[in-house]
Parts: structure tokens; C-alpha cells; sequence
């Protein structure tokens, strides 16, 4: 009895102590549990505000000026336009930004085509004093104007002598000179640009000889102190923008041998951030920078929006990122482009296919892919017709043209001896509506203009480049994609310090 007197106090103690561990570990656990729960509430609230400062940075340009005149939407893939503009609002004025009052200007574009299998992208660069036809633009004051042709590139995005610019105007433009459909607009100033390049910790370039204040300002009396070394180095900020800026000095000074140091640029900082990993904690610093002066479509008015896009090139290898400039030629002073060559890029673009043939659309086939259409087959001018004019001094050009037209299926409605002789290259002139006749008879012309007029009809007007080849002959059919095309082609993973100028 007494014994058992003596044990029970023990075992409701033991029992009361074991409590009081459970009670103290239950509050352990729930404290921890309580500390993870706050931090990750901490965390979470940080992204979000995160997220959120970066939407409140972004612009957006009004979708109501989109034309409604627009390409159907192709495959999986996506068309991105990137435009760069030396505006002189916030801030971009010191960094060189403009030199004509408050007009917003566009600097550079290139249209980036990322493959449907999400494994290749190619970036298209449009030289800003080509020559082409720019649509009816939403005006400021909500009309719209009217349609001009063979004008420069660049004059679009002026439209409306706005400040900011007029994107929507330039996407319009892209959309009819290429017939592929736009799915985003980008637009990044000097000053988000220089932010961005600083955030990276700088990106490598390469110059092939030394830079001097001159070269940078060429209304300079002297030529100043260097500002960028011959060779390898690494820029960011005002440095950054001068390499790209670059014009005068290198080369024959023209805006083509800018767009390839462009070109050379951009696959550097994407090396440069790919080496670093594309991750959203990587890319939101990056995007924070960028989003400051930039503007988008509405379809990309949002942070998580532009990093989700970002995040879709992660699986692009940098040999497979390749850049190129629009085909093209010089017609005086401006650049006009060169068909079939560009129709033929563009084509293949649409197919996704890549720059040397490849099916990049990620779908699986049984069998080997058909070719294309415009490769093996002539095409064929059944329900065309098209008058020939002689535009040079030499005879019987127009008969043979005509020739071949007629083999090809063209009706040929008249030859005869153009207003002037002194036509250096072929030109398609076409009234409205007739656009996409004129691109077929372009196809049986080498590095034939294309030109609208208002005029009803196509007309070809022979130049003394067909003149020059004996072996010239409206019925050649060309290839898909002229082999100069896919040479002139850098990819992200070239040599830094190649193809750095033009001339």
C-alpha cells in the first residue's frame, strides 16, 4: 500500500512533465512553422512588390493604332520587333539622345523571329534609310494619314512629330513590308539601355581599330582624345552606347556596318546573360533596369508578362541565335532592298525554317520535309498581267523580257521604251492591290525594286543591271533562300572581333 502510495505521485508527474515536453515542442513547432510561414509571406510579398514596381514602370503604346489591315497570326512561333529610340525626353537628351527639337526618332529596329520548336531565334535588322512604303498611321489627334512611298525606315516611327514616337506606325510598317505578323513591340531609349549594360556588370565588344572623339562626334574640328582601344574590352553605360552608336571612323562609315557591330552586340549581352543563368532572380534586376524607359506593346504591359517571355528563350542554344541584315543594295545614298531575296527570307520565316533550310516548327514529320514551293518551282503568272518598259540604252531588252514573262504564264499587255533610260536596276512598279502580283513577277527578276504608285497595274521597267547579264531571263526561277543570305548570317557564338564593319 504504501509502496503504492509512493509510486503514483511519480507516474503523474512523469505524466504531467511529458505533457509539458509535448505542450513545449507543439509551441517549438508552431513557433518555427510560425517564423517559415513569415518569411515566406516576407518573400512572397517581396516578389510581388517586386513585380508589382516593375508593371508600374512600363509603358504601353495604344493598340487602337495597330492596323487593322493585318497578316494572319502563323504558327507557334513569335515575331518580335525591337526598335531602339534616341528620344530626348527623360533623361536621353544627356546621354546624346536626338538632335531634332522633341520628335522621337527610331535609331535602329530588327524584327526577331523565334522558331515555333522554341530552340532557334533569328534577328532580321532593318537599316533605317531603307527605302519602302509606309501604311495609313493613327495621328495624335486621332486620324490618320496618309500612305507615302519609297520613304525612309525610320520616318515612321515619327509619324505625328510626337515626343515618344510612334511604334504602333513602325509595327504597321514592318507588318506590310514583310507579311509577317508582329505579336510584340519593344522599345528601349539610351537611357534604359545604358542601365541594362550596366546591371550586367558590362558586355565585351571587339573594334578593329582604335575610336576617337571625332569618330563619336564628327562635327568635331579635332579628333579629340581616344574613347574606345582597338581590340577587346568590356563597356556599359556611355561607352556601351558609343559602340553601338558607333558610325564614322570604321569602315566606309555607313549605318550597315553599324547594324553588324549592333549585331555583334546584342549576341554578346546575350551570352553575357545566359553565362549568368535566366533565372527569374537573375532576370529581375535585368528586367527592372530595362522596364525604366522602355516601351511595349499591350500585350507585354506587364512585368510577369515580359519575364515569362524572356524565360521562353532559355532553351535557345547561342549557336542556333543568328543575326541578319535585310537584303539589300544601295540606290544613291538610301538602301533599297532586294527581291526575291528578302520575299524569300521572309517566306522561310513564316515556314519556320531556318536560314539554312532546316524545319525548326517543332512538329514531327513521318517523312522528310517537302520543299518549298518557290526552291523548285516556277512561278507561275496565270491571271497577271504585267506591261515591260526598256529603262536603258540597249536594245531588244524588252522583247526578251517579255518572253519569258509569257513562258511563265504572265500576260504581257505591251512593250515598249521607258520615260528615261537611265534605270540602273529593274523596278516593279504596281497601283493598289496589286502588290502581290508584283512580288511574283519580282521572282523572275534578279535584285528587281519594288514600287507602289498609284497607278493601276504592274509594270516592269528593265534596268541596265539585266542589261549587264547576257544570261538574264524573266524565266529563271530562284532559290528559296539565296545562299548570300544564310553567309552574311552571324550567330550569337561567332568570334567577337568578326564581321565587325562593312566597306
Amino acid at each position: 500500500m504504501t509502496g503504492s502510495h509512493k509510486t503514483a505521485p511519480d507516474r503523474r508527474g512523469g505524466a504531467r512533465a511529458t505533457a509539458r515536453g509535448r505542450r513545449r515542442k507543439r509551441g517549438r513547432i508552431r513557433l518555427v512553422l510560425g517564423i517559415f510561414l513569415s518569411l515566406l509571406v516576407l518573400v512572397t510579398a517581396g516578389a510581388g512588390w517586386a513585380y508589382f514596381k516593375l508593371s508600374g514602370n512600363i509603358d504601353t503604346f495604344g493598340a487602337d493604332g495597330i492596323s487593322d489591315n493585318r497578316p494572319a497570326a502563323a504558327s507557334k512561333g513569335q515575331n518580335v520587333l525591337v526598335i531602339g529610340s534616341d528620344a530626348r525626353t527623360d533623361g536621353n537628351s544627356e546621354l546624346g539622345g536626338g538632335d531634332k527639337g522633341d520628335i522621337g526618332r527610331s535609331d535602329t529596329a530588327f524584327v526577331l523571329h523565334v522558331y515555333a520548336d522554341g530552340k532557334h531565334a533569328v534577328g532580321v535588322s532593318i537599316p533605317r534609310d531603307t527605302l519602302v512604303d509606309i501604311p495609313r498611321c493613327k495621328l495624335p489627334d486621332g486620324s490618320w494619314s496618309r500612305p507615302e512611298s519609297h520613304v525612309m525606315f525610320n520616318s515612321a516611327y515619327s509619324v505625328g512629330q510626337t515626343a515618344k514616337g510612334n511604334p504602333a506606325c513602325t509595327q504597321n510598317t514592318v507588318e506590310a513590308l514583310t507579311g509577317l505578323r508582329v505579336d510584340h513591340t519593344v522599345v528601349v531609349d539610351f537611357k534604359g539601355f545604358s542601365e541594362l549594360t550596366e546591371v550586367v556588370d558590362g558586355v565585351q565588344v571587339c573594334l578593329p581599330q582604335d575610336v576617337y572623339e571625332k569618330d563619336i562626334n564628327p562635327n568635331r574640328a579635332t579628333r579629340g582624345k581616344r574613347v574606345l582601344a582597338k581590340g577587346e574590352q568590356t563597356v556599359s553605360g556611355r561607352a556601351a552606347l558609343d559602340y553601338v552608336r558607333l558610325r564614322h571612323g570604321i569602315g566606309d562609315g555607313s549605318d550597315i556596318g553599324r547594324i553588324k557591330r549592333q549585331q555583334a552586340f546584342v549576341a554578346s549581352l546575350l551570352k553575357k546573360v545566359k553565362s549568368d543563368g535566366l533565372t527569374p532572380a537573375k532576370l529581375l534586376p535585368l528586367a527592372n533596369a530595362a522596364t525604366k524607359s522602355m516601351t511595349v506593346d499591350p500585350g507585354l504591359g506587364s512585368a510577369e508578362k515580359l519575364i515569362a517571355f524572356a524565360m521562353s528563350l532559355k532553351n535557345i542554344d547561342l549557336h542556333n541565335t543568328k543575326f541578319i541584315t535585310i537584303p539589300w543594295r544601295y540606290e544613291g545614298a538610301r538602301v533599297a532592298i532586294v527581291e526575291p531575296d528578302a520575299d524569300a527570307l521572309w517566306a522561310a520565316l513564316k515556314a519556320d525554317r531556318t536560314l539554312d533550310g532546316q524545319d525548326a516548327s517543332g512538329e514531327k514529320s513521318s517523312g522528310p520535309p517537302s520543299p518549298s514551293p518557290s526552291a523548285d518551282e516556277p512561278p507561275s503568272g496565270a491571271g497577271i498581267a504585267v506591261a515591260v518598259y526598256n529603262g536603258t540604252s540597249h536594245t531588244g531588252l524588252a522583247s526578251r523580257a517579255a518572253a519569258g514573262l509569257k513562258a511563265a504564264d504572265f500576260t504581257v499587255t505591251g512593250t515598249a521604251t521607258a520615260s528615261t533610260q537611265d534605270y540602273r536596276t529593274t523596278v516593279i512598279e504596281y497601283g493598289p492591290g496589286q502588290k502581290e502580283g508584283a512580288k511574283t513577277v519580282a521572282r523572275l527578276f534578279a535584285a528587281a525594286e519594288l514600287r507602289s504608285g498609284t497607278a493601276a497595274g504592274i509594270s516592269v521597267i528593265l534596268g541596265q543591271s539585266y542589261a549587264d547579264d547576257p544570261t538574264a531571263s524573266a524565266s529563271a526561277a530562284p532559290t528559296a533562300l539565296p545562299s548570300k543570305v544564310a553567309d552574311d548570317a552571324r550567330s550569337a557564338d561567332d568570334d567577337l572581333c568578326a564581321k565587325l564593319s562593312y566597306g
